[in-house]
């Protein structure tokens, strides 16, 4: 029902309520957003093992991902290219930055830790069955969740991102709706492959990048299985930024900005600023906040038509 996605955005309404501008609180709500990701991440992968036929379900998990992404990635580019060609946007060279706070290494290490997360998860789950003990994943994931999402909720609040200065960036509003339109379209596609309803594979494809969120929020509705398949579907695609990023961002810098997704605010920024210079930095901010604030209401909204 449609209340049940009312109670499960509050923590994130709640939390977008809570403007901090102290550094040293948001150092913590930032550490705290790592931890409780972590920990979600980590129960997933748990909850994987528990399946009682684990080496059918991560088959299953790989072959649906697959599917998401050989479907969703060249729709992204696709359109992305379209847009490219029509857009003004360009990149310049001559303002490229050498030292941009991240290197590719540590972005992409980074991603690479998260699955590795999930992977422990799987033996430590694998390892408690072999003794016969069991923990509830399921309810001690739900709860972590309705933290994230309080947590992100505030992080969104205190990103310093008004409204005038996201509605007037043209570019990036006009990436972020091509990227969520084209994901979508993606999506709707897949859902047949998968023997899954319309509005779940749209879910699926709703977190645009945010490979973290959408595997926890889909896993904890639609099972570890499809919350892996996410996951792996949306890291995959992150990985595939950083091999684009610096090849097409003189020509298309659309999609070089856009393909990254959500992360193009966070973790495929620093590639986005060293290889196409400061003038595409708020542009590429405003398409990944766009796209982290929908994913979480987006991907709630969709599996919630699957009950009404």
């Amino acid at each position: 029902m449609l209340s049940g996605l009312i109670f499960i955005l509050l923590p994130l309404i709640l939390g977008y309520l809570v403007r901090l501008t102290d550094p040293g609180r948001l150092a913590v709500v930032n550490r705290l957003v790592n931890a409780s990701i972590y920990l979600i991440l980590f129960l997933m992968g748990m909850g994987l093992a528990a399946l009682e036929q684990l080496s059918v379900g991560m088959a299953a998990m790989s072959g649906q991902a697959l599917t998401l992404f050989t479907i969703i990635t060249p729709l992204n580019l696709l359109a992305l290219w379209w847009l490219s060609r029509r857009s003004p946007l360009r990149a310049n060279p001559a303002q490229a930055v050498d030292g941009a706070p991240m290197t590719r290494w540590q972005a992409l290490s980074g991603s690479l830790t998260l699955a590795a997360v999930v992977a422990l998860g799987v033996g430590a789950g694998v390892l408690l069955k072999t003794f016969g003990t069991q923990l509830d994943t399921d309810t001690l994931a739900e709860w972590a969740l309705y933290v994230l999402l309080a947590l992100i909720g505030c992080q969104l609040r205190s990103s310093g991102m008004s409204l005038r200065q996201i509605l007037l960036n043209r570019h990036g509003l006009i990436i972020a709706l091509t990227v969520m339109a084209s994901s979508l379209l993606g999506g709707l596609l897949a859902a047949p492959l998968l023997a899954l309803e319309w509005n779940q594979g749209m879910a699926i494809s709703a977190g645009f990048g945010w490979y973290s969120l959408s595997g926890i929020l889909i896993g904890d509705q639609l099972g570890p299985i499809l919350g892996g398949a996410a996951f792996f579907n949306d890291l995959a695609r992150e990985l595939l930024a950083f091999v684009l990023i610096p090849l097409t961002i003189q020509r298309y810098t659309p999609l070089a900005i856009g393909i990254g997704g959500a992360t193009s605010m966070d973790f495929t920024l620093p590639v986005i600023q060293q290889t196409g210079g400061v003038a595409c930095v708020p542009v590429a901010v405003v398409s990944g906040f766009l796209l982290s604030l929908a994913a979480p209401p987006m991907i709630l909204f969709l599996l919630s038509l699957s009950h009404v």
